[in-house]
C-alpha cells in the first residue's frame, strides 16, 4: 500500500508563483486579459501647447529636450504620456498615477491640477537650474509604488 506524501517543494513553488503574480493589475488594457504590470512602458513624452518639448528613452536612460520657464511665470499645461518602444502612448488603468519630484522647489515647482493627473504646470521660482523626475505610480495616489521612473530632466529658469 502506498502512502500519500505531500510534495512540499512543488507546493512552495506554486505558492511562490501565486504570490509573485499577485500584483496583477496591468498598466495597459491588453486584449488577451494578460496582466503585464507596466511592462509596455519604455519612455515618456512631454507635450506643451501641442508640441513635444522633451522625451525620455528608457532603453538608454536619456532625455531629449529640457523644460524652461521664466522666474515668477507658469507654463501652459504640460501633458505627460508614458509610451511604448515605438513611441505610442500606453493606455493606463485607473489605478495608475503620475508623481513628479523636483530637486529644488525654490527654483521650480510642478503643479498638478488634480493629484496624480498625467500633466501639470511648471512654475518658475528663482533663476537657476534644477532637475525633475517623473514616476508612473501604481496604487492609491500618495501611497502607491513606482512601476517606471525616469532619469532626472534638466529644468532651466531664466529671463
Amino acid at each position: 500500500m502506498r502512502h500519500f506524501k505531500p510534495k512540499l517543494p512543488i507546493a512552495l513553488l506554486t505558492a511562490g508563483i501565486l504570490v509573485l503574480s499577485a500584483c496583477g493589475d496591468s498598466a495597459t488594457e491588453p486584449d488577451d486579459d494578460h496582466d503585464d504590470h507596466g511592462g509596455e512602458v519604455e519612455g515618456v513624452t512631454l507635450t506643451l501647447s501641442g508640441q513635444t518639448v522633451a522625451s525620455y528613452d528608457g532603453d538608454d536612460g536619456a532625455w531629449t529636450g529640457e523644460l524652461e520657464v521664466e522666474p515668477g511665470e507658469e507654463t501652459a499645461h504640460i501633458s505627460v504620456q508614458f509610451v511604448d518602444h515605438d513611441g505610442n502612448t500606453v493606455r493606463l488603468d485607473s489605478d495608475f498615477y503620475l508623481q513628479v519630484d523636483v530637486a529644488n522647489e525654490s527654483v521650480a515647482e510642478f503643479e498638478q491640477d488634480t493629484p496624480g493627473e498625467f500633466g501639470g504646470h511648471l512654475h518658475g521660482g528663482m533663476e537657476g537650474d534644477t532637475e525633475i523626475t517623473f514616476s508612473l505610480m501604481h496604487g492609491a495616489v500618495g501611497s502607491g509604488h513606482a512601476d517606471f521612473v525616469t532619469a532626472p530632466l534638466h529644468v532651466h529658469v531664466h529671463d
